[in-house]
C-alpha cells in the first residue's frame, strides 16, 4: 500500500463493544488506497502523567491521537484500539483532533495547584504531523506555554516545527524550551518505506541546523535502531547530526510491543523478503528471544550480544563526533511570576 507504513489492520480487542456504537467500523484488510480522516474529539484533560521513569520528562501532551506519518515501528499504535480503531492502517489514517487543547492547557497552568515540571510535546504521536499545518493547535499550545513561561520539550520528525522557531527561540533563550529531532537513517529509500509521510532526511538535518543557529538546544534521537536494517548507519548518523549542530544525542533499540509486532512482521516480510528473517532474528536477539521487552531500564536499549554491539558502536560514534555533549536544564522559576504577575510589584520595592 503506497504512502502507508502498516499494510494491515490488526484486530481490535474492543471491536465487539465499539461496533455497537460505531457500526461503520470494519477491521477487515484495508483497500489498496486509504484516505486520511480527521475526527473531532473532546478531551477533558490535555496533560498526561508519564508513568514510565525511563521517558525523561514527567508529563506529556498530545494534541493528536493517531499519526499520519505512518512509522511502521511506532509504539503509540497500541493506543489507537482504545479509541475503537485498529493499530494498523487505522492508526495513520484516522486522526483524532483535540481542538480545545490550548484552552485546557491554559486552565491547567492557571490553577494554583499546578506545580511546574517540563512537559513533552508529544509523548505519543507527532505534534507536527501534516494536519498541524492547517489547524495550528501545537502553535497555540506554544503560545500558552510562553505566556505562562512554562518549560516544554518538543520531539518531532517534521520540518513544520521551523514555522514556530520564533516562539521556540524566545523560550529557549530563557531555558524554557528544547527540541529533539528523530532521525534513524540517511537512506531516503529506507526512510520512504519505514516512515512514509515524514520529512525527508535533509529537511530534518536542516531543522537541527536552523534551530541550533537560533540558540535552541537540539538533541538528536537516533531512534529506533533496527538490528539488520539501519544499525550499520550509526557512525554516519552521528556525524551528520553533529555537523548540523546537535548538542547531544541518544538512541533506542526498536521494540515491537503489542500490535506493533504483527504489523512490523507483516511489513518487513513484504518490503524486505530477502533479509526479513535475519532482521527479525536480530531484533529478538536484542530482547531475550522476544520481539519486545517491557522491563524498565532494559527495554529501550535491549540486552545480549547484539544490543551490546549497538551500544558500543553508539558510544564510539559519540566520542568521535560529540566528544563534549551539552546537557540541558529547564528554568522552573519563571512560571510562578507569569502565573501571578502581581507578585512582581514586590520585586520593585
Amino acid at each position: 500500500m503506497k504512502g502507508r507504513g502498516a499494510q494491515i489492520n490488526t484486530d481490535n480487542p474492543f471491536a465487539t463493544h465499539r461496533k455497537a456504537t460505531h457500526p461503520d467500523l470494519n477491521f477487515s484488510p484495508p483497500p489498496d488506497q486509504v484516505d486520511t480522516e480527521y475526527l473531532e474529539t473532546h478531551a477533558k484533560t490535555i496533560i498526561n502523567k508519564a508513568e514510565s521513569p525511563d521517558i525523561g520528562l514527567e508529563y506529556s501532551m498530545n494534541p493528536y491521537q493517531g499519526c499520519e506519518h505512518g512509522c511502521v515501528y511506532c509504539y503509540a499504535r497500541n493506543t489507537h484500539p482504545y479509541w475503537g480503531y485498529s493499530a494498523g492502517v487505522d492508526f495513520e489514517s484516522k486522526i483524532l483532533i483535540k481542538r480545545d487543547a490550548p484552552q485546557l492547557l491554559s486552565k491547567k497552568l492557571a490553577s494554583p495547584k499546578w506545580i511546574p515540571s517540563p512537559i513533552m510535546l508529544s509523548g505519543n504521536t507527532d505534534c507536527y504531523q501534516p494536519i498541524e499545518a492547517k489547524l495550528k493547535i501545537t502553535r497555540q499550545i506554544l503560545e500558552v506555554l510562553e505566556r505562562y513561561q512554562h518549560p516544554v520539550g518538543l520531539i518531532t520528525k517534521s520540518a513544520l516545527i521551523l514555522r514556530d522557531i520564533d516562539i521556540i527561540a524566545r523560550m529557549a533563550e530563557k531555558r524554557l524550551a528544547s527540541v529533539a529531532v528523530s532521525i534513524n537513517t540517511l537512506d531516503e529509500s529506507l526512510r520512504r518505506q519505514l516512515e512514509p509521510r515524514t520529512a525527508v532526511i535533509q529537511r530534518r538535518l536542516q531543522v537541527i541546523e536552523e534551530m541550533s543557529k537560533a540558540g535552541v538546544h537540539v538533541h538528536a534521537m537516533l531512534a529506533p535502531i533496527i538490528p539488520g536494517l539501519n544499525d550499520h548507519e550509526i557512525m554516519d548518523l552521528m556525524s551528520a547530526v553533529a555537523n548540523a549542530g546537535a548538542k547531544n544525542a541518544g538512541y533506542i533499540v526498536v521494540r515491537l510491543n503489542g500490535d506493533v509486532g504483527p504489523i512490523f512482521l507483516d511489513w518487513v516480510k513484504k518490503k524486505y523478503k530477502d533479509r526479513a528473517q535475519r532482521i527479525i532474528n536480530r531484533i529478538m536477539d536484542a530482547h531475550g528471544g522476544q520481539l519486545n521487552d517491557s522491563r524498565m531500564g532494559v527495554r529501550m536499549k535491549g540486552e545480549g550480544k547484539y544490543a551490546e554491539m549497538i551500544g558500543a558502536h553508539f558510544k564510539l560514534a559519540k566520542r568521535r563526533f560529540l566528544p563534549e555533549p551539552d546537557t540541558f536544564e529547564y528554568d522552573l522559576t519563571l512560571y510562578e511570576k507569569a502565573r501571578n504577575p502581581q507578585t512582581n510589584l514586590f520585586d520593585l520595592v
